[in-house]
């Protein structure tokens, strides 16, 4: 009877292990220059802060502006011929899509611009005059740079400079799905710096996970909530922090300046916040960054021609009333009060 019960005892303890619940994971940190959350269910063991460390690292040496070293660094600085890594021609690509499904508002090398103008909530609108702004076009514009077939960039301007931060932190969220993904991880939340990437549900809560867009007419520091959206498998990215508006000193309103690309201008956008629901955080990021370029019209225009993307727009109408636009795939996300 003895011999019988070791091996029966052990079948069972197999059998317990492997019927493990999901036991609730949550790491937080800084990186990329802002806040970081993942929370995750899983019944295996492995080392995600190694692996967070290793990604966040790996990303800052590809495309980080604020490291000298980075490779993005070395090609903006020194113009010096750098072998990118395979994260730098995944972004390069997303980005020379949305550039061409924006018609170009959606653009890498338009910090120049930007800079020119000295874009900041505090600070006043620089006005650049023509002659400047033509100077200044000349190195702007991403179909002036290529990725060559050994992996190196090549510019038809040496001054051009490039900037992924407007898609980098969706794309790192992606990478770390692709690691939980790895590691059979079937119920995840990944937050940076406000981007999301979410798959299955929050078994705490037997729900979706709900995920919220801030009311850009906010003041203060405390938060206010706009809506609350249910994200099921899908990527969100929100672009337009109030942080960023300026109030008109005649109607009181508020709205953001953005940069037309195509001629320099600095424009009056009508386009306060638009959150994007699509397949991966990386098109969600890039999306929301384009659209916010495009304001409000132009973007339901070019809205038409994507596929498997969702929107929530908030803008101003012509009477100078806030006005909310919901695809019919954001409509069915958003949770009811």
């Amino acid at each position: 009877m003895k011999n019988v019960i070791f091996p029966l005892l052990l079948i069972f303890l197999l059998i317990s292990c492997k019927n493990k619940a999901p036991q609730a994971n949550t790491y937080t940190g800084n990186a990329l220059g802002t806040s970081y959350q993942v929370k995750y269910f899983s019944s295996e063991n492995f080392n995600i802060e190694k692996a967070l460390d290793s990604i966040f690292e790996v990303i800052n040496v590809s495309m980080s502006t604020y490291r000298g070293d980075s490779d993005i660094s070395r090609i903006n600085d020194t113009g010096e011929d750098v072998e990118v890594d395979v994260h730098f021609k995944n972004v390069f690509n997303y980005s020379k899509q949305i550039f061409k499904e924006s018609k170009g508002y959606f653009d890498p090398t338009v910090g120049s611009l930007v800079n020119a103008y000295g874009f900041g909530p505090d600070k006043p609108l620089n006005e650049p005059n023509q002659t400047v702004l033509d100077s200044i076009r000349e190195f702007v514009g991403f179909e002036k740079i290529s990725l060559t077939e050994t992996n190196r960039i090549k510019k038809e301007n040496p001054r051009i400079f490039i900037d992924f931060n407007a898609i980098a932190k969706g794309y790192t969220i992606d990478v770390i799905a692709e690691y939980l993904d790895a590691n059979n991880v079937e119920n995840y939340l990944i937050e940076l710096g406000g981007e999301l990437g979410a798959k299955g549900q929050n078994l705490e809560r037997e729900s979706p996970w709900m995920v919220a867009i801030d009311n850009p007419q906010q003041t203060g520091e405390k938060r206010a909530l706009q809506t609350v959206v249910a994200l099921n498998n899908r990527a969100m990215a929100t672009s337009g922090n109030y942080r960023k508006f300026r109030i008109d000193s005649l109607t009181g309103n508020r709205y953001v300046h953005t940069i037309n690309p195509l001629n320099g201008k600095a424009e009056k956008s009508n386009l306060l916040s638009a959150s994007v629901l699509a397949e991966n955080c990386t098109l969600a990021d890039g999306y929301a960054t384009a659209f916010m370029a495009l304001g409000y019209e132009k973007s339901l225009e070019m809205l038409e021609e994507l596929d498997n993307v969702d929107v929530y727009f908030i803008y101003v109408d012509d009477a100078e009333s806030i006005r909310v636009f919901t695809s019919n795939g954001f409509e069915e996300a958003l949770v009811e009060d």
